[in-house]
C-alpha cells in the first residue's frame, strides 16, 4: 500500500509527495451519467515553441536527457536491462557494484530525485525554482512484513517533518471481496469506510468463502491502521494531504478500505487530505468513482482522487486467463483513453460546482489537452487549489511545461532512496515507457 503526501508552501511552501506504507452539470454528476468533453477550437497548451517550453532547463540537463530518452526509447536495451538485473550478475559484488553504478549515471539520474530525502529535496527546489511542484516518493517497491512496514511509516514522517504495512494483504481483500458477494457476511473487524466495489468489479480472486481472520492477522491488521492514524495525524498537523497508490485488484479492496477510513476520520475543513487513486484502465474504474464521490458528498466528506491509466496491464490479463475469468482491463487502449477522460470531465464538473479534488496523472497529450479546455469552457480558474496534473520527474517534460506555461499547476513525481532499492521502480518505469512511445519521442525531438 503506498501513500505519498503533497506539501504546498515554500520554504514551508515547498510542495512535496512522499511515499509508502506498503467528479454535464450536477444531475449528470449526483447520476454518473457519460460526461464529454467538448473539444475547443484554441490550443490551450502551446507544445510548439521548444525553446519556450524548456527556458528553465539548462543545456547539459536537456543534451543528458535526450540521450537517457534514447538509451529508453530502445526496446531491446530496455529487455537486456531486466534480463541483466534478474541475473547471475547481480548476485557477484564486483558485477553488482558496476552495474549499479551504470545505472546510477543514467537512468537513476534521470528518473530519480537522489539517495536520501536532503538529496531528493535539493532536486524539488529545483523543480519549485522551473516553476513545476513534486512528488517525493520513497521508493521501496513493497513491504511485506512488519518492520519494513515500520521503517517506512518513519521515512513517510520524515518527509512529512521537512516541510515545517503492507496489512491490505489478500487475506483481507478476499473477505472484503465476499461481503460484496454475500452480505450476510459480518466482518467483526470492519470499521467504517466509503462503497469499495461495484457490480462490475473482480471478483474472480476469491472463489471460496474465505476462512475468518486470525488472531494474528487481526493484529497485524491493528498495527496497519496504528500505522496508517500516525501518518495522518502527522500529514494534518503539516497541513499535508496523502496519496495513496493503487496496486493490483488482487488487494486493491483493502487498500480502498484503509483510504476512505482515512478520509471519512482526518480532513482539513472543507479540503481533503486523503487523494485515492483511479486506474481508468479498469472496466469498473468511472462506477466505483462515482460511488465513492457521491458517498463522500452525502457525508459531506472532501475527497480527493488521483487518476492514472494503470501499470499491471498485462499481469492482471494473466491472472484472470489463469482463472478462466474475463479480464477486468478495457478491451483496447480507446477504451482505457475514454475511461480516463470520461472520469476526469466527471470530477471537473464536480470541482466546478464546488465539490471534490483531483490530480491527473497523465503523459498523454490528449487527455491533458481536452482536461484544460473543459477547464477553460467551464469557466474555472486554471490555478483552481482542487486541480492539478501530474506527471513522471524525467518523463512527459513537455507537456508538464507546455502545462505550466498555461497556467495550471503541475507537479513531478520524484522518487528517492537507495539506488538498490529503486532498480525495481526503474524496470517499471523503462517498462512503461513502451507505451510512451511517442510522447517521449516528442520529448527528445524538442529537446534537440
Amino acid at each position: 500500500m503506498a501513500t505519498r503526501s503533497l506539501y504546498s508552501k515554500v520554504p514551508s511552501n515547498l510542495p512535496y509527495f512522499c511515499r509508502r506504507l506498503k467528479s454535464s452539470v450536477a444531475a449528470s454528476i449526483s447520476s454518473g451519467q457519460r460526461v464529454t468533453i467538448p473539444k475547443l477550437e484554441e490550443p490551450y497548451i502551446n507544445l510548439d515553441d521548444s525553446k519556450e517550453l524548456f527556458s528553465s532547463v539548462t543545456t547539459g540537463k536537456l543534451m543528458a536527457s535526450t540521450f537517457t530518452l534514447h538509451v529508453v526509447l530502445n526496446e531491446i536495451m530496455i529487455d537486456l536491462g531486466s534480463w541483466v538485473m534478474n541475473s547471475r550478475l547481480m548476485k557477484s559484488p564486483l558485477s553488482r557494484e558496476v552495474l549499479l553504478g551504470s545505472i546510477e549515471h543514467t537512468l537513476y539520474h534521470h528518473f530519480c530525485g537522489g539517495k536520501t530525502l536532503r538529496e531528493a529535496d535539493r532536486a524539488a527546489r529545483k523543480l519549485w525554482d522551473s516553476g513545476l511542484q513534486a512528488m517525493l516518493d520513497y521508493g521501496m517497491e513493497h513491504a511485506d512484513d512488519n518492520a519494513s512496514c515500520d521503517q517506512n511509516v518513519e521515512e513517510i514522517i520524515q518527509t512529512i517533518a521537512s516541510t515545517k504495512s503492507h496489512p491490505t494483504s489478500q487475506r483481507v481483500s478476499d473477505l472484503l471481496r465476499w461481503e460484496h458477494k454475500d452480505k450476510s457476511l459480518h466482518l467483526p473487524w470492519k470499521l467504517h469506510s466509503f462503497p469499495l466495489l461495484s457490480d462490475s468489479s473482480p471478483l474472480y480472486h476469491t472463489a471460496t468463502r474465505p476462512e475468518p481472520l486470525t488472531l494474528e492477522e487481526e493484529h497485524d491488521l491493528e498495527l496497519g491502521f496504528q500505522r496508517l492514524i500516525k501518518i495522518c495525524e502527522n500529514s494534518l498537523e503539516a497541513n499535508v494531504p496523502l496519496l495513496i497508490d493503487a496496486e493490483d485488484t488482487s488487494i486493491q479492496p483493502a487498500i480502498d478500505y484503509f483510504t476512505y477510513y482515512a478520509a471519512i476520520n482526518y480532513h482539513r475543513d472543507d479540503s481533503p487530505l486523503i487523494f485515492n487513486t483511479i486506474q481508468a484502465y479498469l472496466k469498473d474504474a468511472k462506477e466505483r468513482l462515482v460511488m465513492v464521490k457521491n458517498a463522500a458528498d452525502k457525508a459531506g466528506v472532501p475527497m480527493g482522487f488521483k487518476l492514472v491509466r494503470g501499470a499491471y496491464m498485462s499481469s492482471e490479463r494473466q491472472l484472470a486467463f489463469s482463472l478462466g475469468a474475463n479480464s477486468p482491463i478495457h478491451d483496447c487502449i480507446q477504451e482505457t483513453h475514454a475511461c480516463y477522460n470520461d472520469c476526469a470531465a466527471f470530477m471537473i464538473e464536480g470541482i466546478a460546482n464546488g465539490s471534490g479534488s483531483l490530480i491527473l496523472a497523465t503523459h498523454n497529450i490528449e487527455s491533458g489537452k481536452l482536461a484544460a479546455a473543459k477547464v477553460v469552457s467551464l469557466g474555472m480558474k486554471k490555478d483552481n487549489q482542487n486541480l492539478q496534473f501530474a506527471q513522471l520527474y524525467g518523463m512527459a517534460e513537455a507537456l508538464s511545461f507546455g502545462l505550466r506555461n498555461a497556467g495550471f499547476k503541475v507537479s513531478k513525481y520524484l522518487p528517492f532512496g537507495p539506488v538498490e532499492q529503486i532498480v525495481p521502480y526503474l524496470l517499471r518505469r523503462a517498462e512503461e515507457n513502451r507505451g510512451f512511445i511517442s510522447t517521449a519521442s516528442m520529448d527528445r525531438q524538442l529537446m534537440r
